[in-house]
């Protein structure tokens, strides 16, 4: 691990150099390539410099121990040693960590899809809650929110609704997300009382550069209709809604949220190529690809990563056992607790396969 590391220090110091190179400031690619990989490694490279001072620390105290016949001296050298030896041992956990082969997408903006499963008008309410829970968490974070389409059931729920979030590690702390949700409460609807269970599945896909995907425009097929649903009056009548059609598979999107036909096309592709590049990550990774399509499953009630319980006032994650009894605050898009735990125990299933 060592050698990896003062290998990091290296490479570091040279992109420093050639980040001041004026050939490269004008070379934007390139520049955009070496800060990237600066912001990656200087984490790692400062948790290093903060190992190799403790472990000087330790080498001074231990000197002052065999040295030193001052009692307060060497009191305060004991404390000294014994915090150094504590440092050490986190700095080299925090360095196995960064050191965790790193998702390609995490930086990624999320293409995210949002669908009512089981349970009725109750699941499409609860649809629309999970859209406004992320919709708040994106702006805690400064991110932007892009609404792509939304299939309303007339009772302010949604059947299905797909937007984008963009910003910077979107993907990384959004992928866990991912799966079947569960809620437990009374729905407006019900007169005897009694609690429901219903369902709403999430799909978190990052979105693709067109690097990333080449789409074959002979393989799309456009139809245009006017847009339903609340709108301007440019938006509902006019024949600016898109449903694009991807023939090799069968992928259907529609976008109508824009005035503009072009505008909400190319939502469309955006949203194409974010299916495709998943798809294509799938055959790439297949232990992952299962574990996605486990997670997201068909929306029935059995198939769950979360549960919301609304006369507990309880959030449960599943997936890392993990309780909060802040259903309203979760509700409010403050889903950090619970996206930490996840990223903990995705961290602690790496390294133990690391270690094996």
């Amino acid at each position: 691990m060592f050698d990896k590391l003062d290998d990091i220090v290296v490479r570091l110091e040279e992109i420093l150099k050639e980040l001041n190179d004026p050939s490269v400031v004008n070379d934007q690619p390139k520049f955009k390539k070496l800060m990237k990989e600066q912001n990656d490694l200087a984490p790692i490279v400062e948790a290093y410099k903060a190992y190799k001072q403790a472990k000087q620390d330790v080498e001074d105290s231990l000197m002052i121990l065999d040295t030193e016949n001052d009692d307060e001296m060497r009191e305060l050298a004991k404390e000294e040693l014994n915090d150094a030896k504590s440092r050490i041992e986190e700095l080299e956990n925090t360095m196995k960590i960064l050191l965790l082969p790193k998702d390609e997408n995490d930086d990624k903006n999320v293409v995210v899809e949002i669908r009512a499963g089981a349970g009725g008008d109750e699941a499409a309410l609860f649809a629309a809650e999970l859209y406004r829970l992320y919709s708040m968490y994106a702006e805690k974070k400064r991110w932007k929110t892009e609404m792509i389409s939304v299939n309303e059931n007339g009772l302010g729920g949604f059947k299905e609704v797909t937007f984008m979030i963009n910003g910077h590690g979107a993907y990384s702390r959004l992928k866990y997300e991912s799966g079947t949700h569960r809620v437990q409460r009374i729905p407006v609807t019900e007169s005897g009382g009694r609690i429901h269970t219903s369902t709403a599945t999430v799909a978190i896909m990052p979105e693709a550069e067109d690097v990333d995907v080449d789409i074959n425009m002979n393989d799309c097929k456009f139809d245009v209709f006017r847009a339903s649903g609340n709108g301007g009056q440019c938006v509902n009548t006019t024949d600016s809604a898109v449903r694009l059609t991807h023939l090799p598979t069968g992928i259907v999107i529609s976008c109508q949220d824009e005035k503009s036909q072009l505008k909400n096309k190319d939502k469309a592709l955006k949203v194409l190529r974010a299916k495709l590049y998943e798809l294509e990550l799938q055959k790439k990774q297949d232990e992952e690809a299962a574990l996605r399509r486990s997670q997201v499953g068909t929306g029935d009630r059995s198939e769950k990563i979360r549960t919301y319980n609304f006369p507990q006032g309880r959030v449960t994650d599943h997936r890392i056992k993990l309780t909060t009894h802040r259903l309203e605050q979760v509700l409010n898009g403050e889903i950090d607790e619970l996206i930490d735990g996840c990223v903990a125990a995705d961290q602690a299933a790496k390294l133990a396969n690391v270690n094996e």
